[in-house]
């Protein structure tokens, strides 16, 4: 049997589980600070703390929706390693995607990752469907959920 289709075997098996959670990661407000003069997205809910808590429902700054959102490749290396003769891991992209909560500068965050779906796409890509909830400490409401698509490219068998 070849590396992808035995990856993609024992891929099938787990569709509908559970399949890996992450480490917490602390959301603080240098990290939203650092995020909004690289994506110069200095909305004031973000970067300005006095203000944030006086004039919003969060009793403080808030994290960038895509803040939360860029960690989930942070998250997905805690949680997948290769398959046996894999080469690399490329982002495919979301099918769906929804903000839930708002992340408060200071909460913890970690991802949870359940298999969707497996489709052997070409004869060294596998695309692997994963439903990401990025969960806040303590909260029950996520901070998102998403449908998200990875391809796992393997090397050429010819």
């Amino acid at each position: 049997m070849t590396p992808i289709a035995a990856a993609k075997a024992a891929m099938e098996l787990q569709i509908g589980q559970e399949v890996g959670v992450s480490n917490w990661i602390t959301v603080d407000q240098p990290m939203i600070d650092q995020f909004a003069e690289t994506t110069h997205d200095d909305q004031w809910i973000h970067i300005d703390p006095e203000r944030a808590a006086r004039e919003t429902p969060f009793g403080g700054t808030i994290a960038h929706g895509f803040l939360t959102l860029s960690l989930a490749s942070r998250f997905a290396y805690d949680c997948f390693d290769l398959e046996p003769g894999q080469v690399m891991g490329i982002n495919y992209g979301f099918n769906k995607l929804r903000f839930l909560s708002p992340v408060r500068a200071g909460s913890r965050l970690r991802g949870r990752f359940t298999l969707s779906g497996v489709t052997q796409r070409n004869e060294t890509d596998l695309l692997r469907e994963t439903v990401l909830t990025i969960e806040i400490e303590g909260q029950e409401t996520p901070a998102l959920v998403a449908d998200w698509l990875g391809l796992a490219v393997f090397g050429a068998t010819s």
